[in-house]
């Protein structure tokens, strides 16, 4: 019990008039909104960082496509093409 009395004179502090009440509920409320707004703020960072990192993905995605095309179309340009240390040389 002793414990609950002391933490209790520990919030109250000598803070027990009306005014000082009101202040420190008004300082209160002023934290809220300076950390709703940071909270805000940093959501909207946070959703652009979501769009943003879509976009690379997307990006990304397309551009493996492009590189597996040109590489298929090398393989075929490669299988097609009749060069020259494939020939066997006229005296075989």
């Amino acid at each position: 019990m002793n414990g609950d009395t002391q933490h209790k004179d520990s919030i109250m502090g000598d803070a027990t008039s009306p005014d000082e009440l009101v202040r420190r509920l008004e300082a209160l409320e002023s934290r809220i909104a300076y950390q709703e707004h940071w909270l805000d703020t940093l959501d909207e960072a946070v959703a652009g960082q979501e769009r943003r990192l879509s976009q690379l993905e997307r990006i990304n995605a397309l551009m493996q496509e492009r590189l597996r095309d040109q590489q298929r179309a090398l393989q075929e340009a490669d299988a097609t093409t009749h060069r020259q240390e494939d020939e066997v040389p006229p005296h075989y």
